[in-house]
């Protein structure tokens, strides 16, 4: 099912960051600082050798091992640096038969106040824990993503914000945090109420911190539209490297 299109909906504030009427999104445009800009370029994939035949997804305890369903054949672990840090690495691993294969990685950034094991909304934390992929979109046509896509304009960043952050929401993909299964990035429904948060995204890259969202290289995101399946079941583990390893 793909869907296209705007898609149009009225929300207040979320808490991955200050929006549109017609955008509920990750990140806030006000929070430029000058080293930002400069080190968005300089942000680069993670240069470390493919790892295969893995008995477990590295670096994360069996706390969180044991909420990836069974059969999740395609996990992305964000790495958070440290639980006040915003700076995090992203790694995609495939499943083959009973072992796990590193299939790529990158430097990320995650909520500019680093983790959380209980998000609320505008603590500029991002959640901890396992959380489903089902649903993606952006502001840009479908480059091809496995996932359900929404094209639509109402996705894309206010022109408002500071111009890094213009691209944000070219191409976005919904973490299954406080959100319905099965619709648009950016519909505003929150199951466990507002004030648990939502609209928590892997999203492109800033250079600098999010609201909450986990934010990669653009060429990251392309990879991960084009390669995460739902015939696999993709979840994302995430969080500090202390939480992850609990």
């Amino acid at each position: 099912m793909r869907i296209t299109g705007a898609v149009r909906v009225a929300v207040s504030a979320a808490a991955c960051g200050v929006l549109l009427t017609t955008l509920t999104s990750c990140g806030d445009g006000g929070d430029t600082k000058k080293g930002d800009a400069r080190s968005a370029g300089a942000r680069k994939d993670v240069d470390e050798p493919r790892t295969t035949g893995l008995k477990r997804i590295p670096d994360v305890g069996g706390r969180l091992r044991s909420q990836i369903p069974d059969d999740s054949r395609q996990v992305v672990a964000v790495y958070g640096a440290g639980r006040n840090s915003a700076q995090s690495t992203v790694v995609l691993y495939q499943r083959t038969g009973s072992t796990w294969d590193k299939a790529a990685g990158w430097k990320a950034h995650n909520g500019r106040k680093g983790w959380t094991a209980d998000h609320h909304e505008d603590d500029k934390r991002s959640p901890v824990g396992v959380f489903t992929l089902t649903d993606a979109g952006g502001a840009l046509p479908d480059p091809g993503a496995l996932l359900p896509y929404s094209e639509s304009a109402a996705i894309q960043a206010p022109r408002y914000w500071a111009k890094p952050y213009w691209h944000d929401f070219d191409y976005v993909i919904a973490i299954d945090y406080n959100r319905v299964k099965g619709t648009a990035p950016n519909d505003p429904t929150r199951p466990e109420g507002q004030s648990k948060g939502g609209s928590i995204w892997l999203h492109m890259d800033h250079g600098s911190g999010t609201s909450a969202c986990v934010s990669l290289p653009k060429a990251a995101m392309v990879k991960l539209l084009r390669t995460l399946d739902p015939e696999q079941k993709p979840v994302v583990v995430m969080g500090d490297r202390v939480a992850l390893k609990a």
